[in-house]
């Protein structure tokens, strides 16, 4: 999310208006494709090392590859998870990743923040003509979380084949929407954990501690944890509304949600509120940053 309606970034080439000789109009850039620009060019630079590239995404896939194949261990071992068979979990399972994906590509440099604050590098972002979060977001393209999110579509694509999902044009437009609600709820905690960084000028813990919850707990149907986690995992800390109540409403298996069915449904708006509360307090946050002077 940008710091302004269009970014400041002006194009090179001047709009000149006829009859008003050496006159220049000079038009603003949309932050979105400031954005897609900034962020073309670092892959484009990272991608000349192609062996790099290629160890570094199969480094990613197999990362979270790994996780799988420890819940299919403890599927085999019990049969199920809470009445789920592994086909139902590896979906949960991929939907969870593939919206960790989509929030870790574009938005991964906010762990480099800490850094930022404190070698003095946030300095030239407030005095360059584009927001500061903006910069942060395509300071450097970090290629393994690709490896995230092609690991969660191959997992998700393998675990519906093997599902009887009723797929239509409704189904298909939710699980969508889940997804890209689902990376903001995710990207909505770690913002507001990084924005307390302006205070703080190392958190790196709190975050960390976020990514874990997420990655411990994400992956499994919530309904097999205790009921005071479930209520956590729900209302406190809204893991749920990442990928259990998505899969739960497009697998059929609503009888084990720990509300009512309606939250399911509402499942993709919950990103968008949470993003919306979570820059707000990135915004409030920056007003007390301090240069190191550096």
């Amino acid at each position: 999310m940008p710091d302004a309606r269009t970014s400041p970034s002006y194009t090179a080439m001047a709009n000149r208006r006829t009859g008003r000789a050496g006159a220049a109009k000079v038009a603003p850039i949309p932050w979105w494709r400031s954005y897609f620009l900034l962020m073309r060019a670092s892959y484009r630079s990272q991608m000349q090392y192609r062996g790099n590239f290629l160890l570094t995404l199969l480094g990613g896939v197999l990362f979270q590859t790994v996780g799988l194949l420890f819940v299919w261990i403890i599927v085999s071992r019990f049969g199920s998870v809470g009445g789920w068979s592994m086909a139902q979990i590896a979906f949960l399972y991929g939907m969870r990743l593939v919206s960790h994906g989509l929030w870790m590509v574009p938005c991964t440099q906010l762990w480099s923040l800490d850094t930022t604050l404190r070698n003095g590098e946030f300095d030239r972002y407030l005095v360059r003509p584009c927001g500061p979060l903006l910069q942060i977001f395509t300071r450097r393209a970090y290629l393994a979380t690709l490896g995230d999110l092609i690991g969660g579509v191959v997992i998700l694509v393998a675990a519906a084949s093997r599902l009887s999902v009723e797929w239509s044009f409704f189904s298909i437009g939710y699980m969508l929407l889940a997804l890209v609600g689902g990376a903001m709820v995710e990207g909505s905690f770690q913002l507001a954990a990084a924005a307390m960084s302006f205070r703080a000028l190392s958190n790196q813990s709190l975050r960390n501690l976020v990514d874990e919850i997420f990655n411990t707990f994400g992956g499994y149907p919530v309904h097999i944890f205790p009921r005071m986690t479930q209520w956590i995992l729900t209302f406190a800390l809204p893991l749920a509304f990442v990928a259990y109540f998505p899969a739960a409403l497009m697998i059929g298996r609503t009888e084990s949600l720990p509300g009512p069915v309606w939250l399911a449904y509402m499942a993709p708006l919950a990103g968008f509120l949470l993003l919306s509360i979570a820059y707000q307090i990135w915004r409030r946050q920056i007003r007390y940053y301090s240069s190191s002077g550096s």
